[in-house]
């Protein structure tokens, strides 16, 4: 009976261990299907510069894991080197906020097979550059096109006629990111888009967007770049 209570006694004890809570509010962990050896870093940039949060060897298991403690959502990097290869296609950019965040990928395409679940301000983050990289390949085909016209002689009406069609693109692009901030006020991923998106557009604009955000947002870290933004330009242009 001692023996059997023993017994007992150590499984609760091991499965009281397993179950232990993490004590950090924010927990990203994944695979980078192939990768053997190497070292991940999770960044953020802060004053312009990237700033490491952590650091993960990886040696032999593809499975990843770190646990932090952050304050509010905020874009994060996940940056794969490589160590002998100097391939550009090595970081993942993800909207971090408290929680449980997966992120999936692989090692020849570590960018673009990458697979980011948990976080709902990087889900309408996702979506938002599902719809803009529309704009940036019409884009792309009218640069092509210009390069072609520019070949040709007596052909300026052509280039004309394509530098309009671009300017509009632009404007389409502004609209867009305009209303998908508004529509999503109540995520730091608002400010965030007008912040690295349209930070140039009119401001009457980025003041619609500011005065659109709820509250927490508003106070949010991206929400108050957004206010000094446009309290820097109305001083700029106000002195035009």
């Amino acid at each position: 009976m001692t023996n059997k209570l023993l017994v007992l006694f150590t499984l609760l004890l091991f499965a009281s261990c397993a179950e232990k809570k993490s004590d950090k509010n924010l927990i990203i962990s994944g695979t980078v299907k192939g990768l053997k050896k190497g070292t991940l870093y999770i960044q953020k940039i802060q004053d312009t510069s990237f700033v490491i949060l952590d650091t993960i060897v990886v040696n032999g298991d593809s499975n990843f894991k770190s646990e932090m403690n952050i304050d509010e959502p905020e874009m994060m990097y996940l940056f794969l080197d490589r160590g002998v290869s100097n391939s550009l296609d090595n970081n993942i950019v993800f909207f971090a906020e408290k929680g449980k965040i997966t992120i999936n990928t692989s090692l020849d395409f570590f960018t673009a097979d990458a697979k980011i679940t948990g976080s709902k301000n990087h889900e309408l983050y996702e979506e938002y550059k599902k719809v803009v990289s529309r704009y940036i390949d019409q884009d792309m085909e009218l640069i092509r096109e210009r390069i072609y016209a520019s070949k040709e002689q007596d052909n300026q009406t052509k280039i004309q006629a394509i530098e309009a069609k671009r300017e509009n693109i632009v404007k389409s692009k502004y609209l867009y990111t305009t209303n998908f901030a508004v529509n999503n006020r109540n995520f730091e991923v608002a400010p965030y888009v007008a912040l690295a998106e349209i930070y140039d557009i009119n401001l009457k604009y980025l003041d619609t967007i500011q005065k659109s955000l709820s509250t927490k947002v508003a106070k949010s870290m991206y929400g108050k770049k957004l206010d000094e933004l446009i309290k820097q330009r109305t001083i700029v242009e106000n002195k035009e």
